[in-house]
């Protein structure tokens, strides 16, 4: 499911000081913090895709 977001300014700079406290959790570590926001993005797409799937098939009975 693709979607583009167009954030203003103030998005912007909130998301850039978010970015820059995740990496600083990193040690800096720019590609730790890539790796671990992958496997945390996975974990989360999974949990989506169970609640998808939960209300297509409805409440259940």
């Amino acid at each position: 499911m693709d979607h583009i977001v167009t954030l203003d300014s103030r998005q912007e700079a909130a998301l850039q000081a978010i970015a820059d406290r995740f990496i600083a959790l990193h040690k800096g570590d720019v590609v730790k913090a890539l790796k671990e926001m992958i496997v945390l993005n996975g974990h989360l797409q999974v949990r989506l895709d169970a609640v998808e799937g939960r209300r297509r098939r409805g409440p259940p009975e």
